[in-house]
């Protein structure tokens, strides 16, 4: 069933596996403004997706705070708000204002935004450019400010247009990839280091740039499914910087050691038990304890009749040896499918990429139905294809998107 036309074999230091010398901040921040960038804003961090730099231009004794706050690409404050209020001052770059419940505002040098107080709201740069602002805090002596949660990957997607946009020019790709790599890897991408820096760059605008931007599909699910795709592939030393990256994007240890059980019954036991270890390793260097809790939901008296009808609600009868039915029902479905960690819209979709990795022409077609069924849309499939694309090659993912033509006559894209 494994019918690979194009194996590649890269380096971990490709994708992020060997850490890479951060730059000193002077060289990384351009000068978009002529006020100063300050120091990089590591005391607020947490609040932050995404880099920022700080820089106060009054004395703390004038009674009227004034920053000028620096954010690379894609970086965002989480939503909050202040109890006086507070005025931006867009001052270089491209950059984004939102109020809840609002439209996002696109600022650049010379606008202003009011914002009053207790109103929430969140500010920072565009996908493609650096940006930035001047603080001014209203009313400071009462002036509380109380952090609320992140803005979501799909929130800003959706609030910056990046669902519209496609990364149809060399500054669009590499911004992308630049901003993607460094969330995912905490390196700096296209940095020419290496004895092969142009097959690095081809590989890093690629996948980091322009796939990354192909679809909704948000970061930590782009992940989840280059850690099955790198797992089904066998390329362990890859696997283990991804597995590293998902969790710092938010995938949780459980959801990765599920996506990863679940390969089992398309590429067997020893080589999950191969990309296991591999994600072990990650997960004792995170300080993450072993082993993770038990996720099973059925036990060994259900796990039969359990799995059939998961099965036969999602593919319909099933046909040859009943031996082999059996073991399907109770094993892909029953001590598998029925596992807690994972939604059956991810694990749908996850079993969809390791198909389209291993070239399974036979059963795609019957996969992209039971997904439809599950409720993953066309689009989010044609994404997830795009997602293996670059680790599977061009014939695997061509025969997927084939297949999913088959089974949908709405738009893929």
């Amino acid at each position: 069933m494994r019918h690979l036309f194009i194996s590649i074999g890269i380096a971990a230091s490709l994708f992020g596996g060997a850490p890479l010398q951060a730059q000193t901040m002077k060289n990384e921040v351009p000068a978009i403004s002529a006020f100063p960038t300050g120091e990089e804003n590591v005391g607020f961090a947490r609040y932050f997706s995404g880099r920022s730099w700080l820089a106060p231009l009054t004395a703390s004794s004038s009674g009227l705070p004034i920053f000028n706050v620096t954010f690379e690409p894609a970086c965002r404050n989480n939503w909050h708000r202040h109890a006086g209020g507070q005025i931006l001052l867009a001052v270089g770059g491209e950059g984004y204002y939102q109020e809840r419940g609002c439209a996002a505002r696109r600022l650049r040098a010379g606008d202003v935004v009011e914002i009053g107080p207790g109103v929430e709201h969140w500010h920072g740069a565009a996908p493609d450019s650096w940006f930035s602002h001047l603080a001014v805090e209203c009313r400071p002596q009462p002036n509380g400010n109380t952090w609320l949660e992140p803005v979501t990957d799909e929130a800003y997607a959706a609030a910056t247009g990046m669902r519209e946009r496609h990364p149809s020019t060399a500054d669009d790709r590499t911004a992308r990839c630049r901003a993607n790599y460094r969330t995912l890897f905490g390196g700096e991408a296209l940095s020419g280091a290496g004895d092969d820096p142009e097959l690095l760059a081809m590989l890093q605008r690629t996948i980091f740039g322009e796939v990354f931007a192909t679809g909704d599909l948000s970061l930590p699910t782009r992940e989840t499914i280059t850690c099955v795709v790198l797992a089904t592939l066998q390329t362990l030393p890859q696997l283990e910087a991804h597995a590293a990256a998902a969790l710092r994007v938010g995938v949780s240890p459980l959801e990765l050691r599920e996506a990863v059980y679940q390969c089992a019954p398309y590429i067997g036991f020893p080589r999950t038990l191969n990309a296991v270890a591999t994600i072990d390793a990650v997960f004792r260097r995170a300080g993450i304890e072993l082993p993770l809790p038990a996720a099973a939901t059925v036990g060994e008296e259900e796990r039969l009749a359990a799995g059939r009808a998961l099965r036969e609600r999602l593919y319909g009868a099933a046909s040859g040896d009943e031996a082999v039915v059996r073991l399907l029902d109770g094993g892909c479905f029953g001590d598998l499918r029925t596992r807690s960690g994972l939604t059956q819209r991810q694990r749908g979709l996850l079993a969809w990429c390791v198909l389209t990795v291993l070239g399974a022409d036979e059963l795609l077609e019957a996969e992209a139905r039971a997904n439809l069924r599950l409720g993953n849309e066309a689009a989010e499939l044609f994404a997830a294809t795009v997602q293996c694309l670059p680790y599977a090659g061009y014939p695997a993912a061509l025969r997927a998107l084939a297949a999913l033509r088959r089974c949908t006559d709405g738009p893929m894209r």
